[in-house]
């Protein structure tokens, strides 16, 4: 993976807060719960908060039940994978194509119309509602 956007680290923690580093550049895990995105019904665009990508559109957001903001689908080319063998099972990880900053893990457990759930850190979006 090679992201379009290249920043020192210190840049990186500069510009995030302490827990958007962690998730963003240390590939961590937020809480489950402690996202408001979860609550988020608003018709909108999620996007990457390291640089502003849009990610994700709310036509796509689902309650998973898990804790974590979820969507059946990314937007088209907006998002990169590698296998994340940390945990006790492995995992597809994903990540931002434009600036590499972790997001989440996908799984083969999500709704139609793909059958995948993007389980994504609410701490590593922003979310920008539709207008009107």
């Amino acid at each position: 993976m090679a992201p379009k956007i290249s920043k020192a680290d210190a840049e990186w923690q500069e510009q995030l807060a302490p827990e958007q580093y962690q998730v963003l550049r240390c590939e961590g895990t937020e809480r489950p719960g402690t996202s408001p995105l979860n609550q988020e019904e608003r018709r909108g665009t999620y996007v990457c908060v390291g640089c502003g990508q849009p990610l994700f559109s709310s036509d796509a957001k689902y309650d998973s039940g898990t804790g974590w903001p979820s969507f059946f689908a990314p937007l088209p080319g907006t998002l990169e994978t590698k296998a994340d063998f940390k945990g006790p099972a492995p995992r597809t990880e994903y990540h931002c194509a434009n600036c590499g900053g972790h997001h989440g893990h996908v799984f083969d457990d999500g709704p139609d119309p793909t059958g995948k759930r993007y389980c994504s850190n609410g701490v590593a979006l922003n979310f920008i509602p539709d207008e009107g």
